[in-house]
């Protein structure tokens, strides 16, 4: 499980230095995709497998199934992490999430988030105040 926020900076050849708190559950490999509300995901192998296979067995026939895979698979790239825990971040991701040098990569259970600084804080704005109301819907009787 992935928690917490940190404000990592994106080096000049487009890598990024992982939290050491999530690198043990992304040493085996990891995959980069788009995400939504343009920031990235970046997903363990193992967990990125599990929903590769849940798309696979979706029927092709659904529409919105196929242009979701289209976008999230043809932006995907695998990478690992090297010794200092940097992955790099391939330019048109950064692009697509406006990456520049301040970023904040959030732990969002089962993956990873990498926001623009600025970006992050102005989503993050604007959702606190329906974040209570929010819980009613997302997680009733659970909190």
């Amino acid at each position: 499980m992935f928690l917490g926020s940190h404000s990592p900076r994106l080096d000049d050849k487009g890598r990024l230095t992982l939290p050491a708190k999530f690198r043990d559950e992304l040493e085996g490999g990891l995959v980069i995709t788009k995400g939504q509300e343009r920031c990235l995901y970046v997903f363990p192998m193992a967990e990125f497998t599990r929903i590769s296979e849940s798309l696979r067995t979706a029927p092709v026939t659904a529409k919105a199934l196929r242009d979701y895979s289209r976008v999230f698979f043809s932006s995907a790239a695998d990478d690992v992490a090297d010794r200092q825990g940097r992955i790099t971040i391939p330019a048109p991701l950064r692009t697509y999430a406006g990456l520049t040098r301040e970023c904040v990569v959030n732990g969002a259970n089962t993956r990873v988030e990498i926001w623009d600084a600025q970006r992050w804080q102005t989503y993050l704005d604007s959702q606190e105040e329906s974040f209570a109301e929010l819980s009613e819907e997302v997680l009733p009787g659970v909190i």
